[in-house]
């Protein structure tokens, strides 16, 4: 998966990091494996945009 995934606006990232969690991954792990990106990138891209992970839903969601 070839998304280029630093170069994206948080609001787009949110929609395709959410969607492989709801339907591919079981957790963060599995979606880093998954996106093959590192977790310290993805966190602070959404962190930046107002998005941390919410593990009882296993998705990202606005911290405001």
């Amino acid at each position: 998966m070839d998304y280029q995934l630093s170069q994206l606006s948080g609001d787009v990232l949110l929609g395709i990091v959410n969607e492989q969690l709801r339907l591919h991954c079981h957790d963060r792990e599995a979606l880093y494996y998954e996106l093959d990106i590192a977790s310290e990138l993805l966190e602070q891209k959404l962190s930046e945009a107002g998005f941390s992970y919410d593990p009882i839903s296993n998705q990202f969601k606005g911290t405001g």
